[in-house]
């Protein structure tokens, strides 16, 4: 493997059948992307992390991260040594509730350590980021998933300073996909042999386009 680091954080609440779901897989093709790039990547499985919401009691103005989670300080380091972060997630009108907390206390440390100190910056600024979402094709389109989820955490990115990667110039924060053909509490994982394969080539595609972005900008600096 290179130098060059990803980390991918696999956002669904889930609990059963974590070895089979659509974030699962989804992570492994951005992993098996970059493996074949020479970039290495983590999966950083949120449904691991026993995070606790923000209660505002501003410990975390000393720098030294959440004064009350440890393991949204383990997720964070996890984190800051990465030159790619990918988020996949699915809807939940609009995103997993620990994802929630995720945003709610990287924002909350980027605040307060800029309120008293105008020249600090969030570690993860400048980092690229990708989104992609995936929603039920029986009830939600791609559009729906890239206003709902896609647009809201490219928001929250964009304020701490991360850099979402467009796909193109419709779908500008990220990439949303749809699956259909997924029984209820079934042994296995099934969607349609033409859907996955689809949603294969997207996640290539996207995964290929940020990593040519990092060597673009790269090359800026170089001048």
């Amino acid at each position: 493997m290179g130098d060059k680091r990803a980390v991918c954080i696999l956002a669904s609440n889930r609990m059963e059948e974590q070895g089979k779901s659509i974030s699962y897989y989804i992570c492994k093709m951005i992993y098996a992307t970059l493996y074949k790039k020479g970039i290495s990547c983590e999966v950083v499985n949120l449904r691991n992390y026993a995070l606790l919401p923000c209660t505002g009691c501003s410990a975390c103005r000393q720098g030294e991260g959440c004064g009350k989670d440890k393991e949204f300080n383990r997720l964070y380091e996890e984190l800051n040594p990465a030159d790619y972060l990918f988020f996949v997630s699915p809807l939940n009108i609009p995103i997993p509730a620990k994802l929630c907390m995720v945003f709610e206390k990287m924002e909350q440390l980027a605040f307060l350590q800029g309120e008293y100190d105008y020249s600090s910056q969030s570690e993860l600024q400048g980092k690229l980021a990708g989104i992609i979402s995936y929603g039920n094709g029986e009830r939600w389109t791609p559009e729906n998933c890239k206003t709902m989820v896609n647009d809201t955490m490219c928001n929250v990115l964009n304020a701490l300073g991360l850099k979402v990667v467009p796909y193109n110039s419709k779908w500008n924060t990220g990439i949303s996909l749809t699956v259909r053909n997924i029984p209820a509490g079934g042994e296995t994982l099934l969607v349609k042999e033409q859907d996955w394969k689809m949603m294969e080539e997207a996640v290539k595609r996207y995964v290929e386009v940020i990593v040519q972005t990092s060597k673009s900008l790269h090359a800026v600096c170089l001048l």
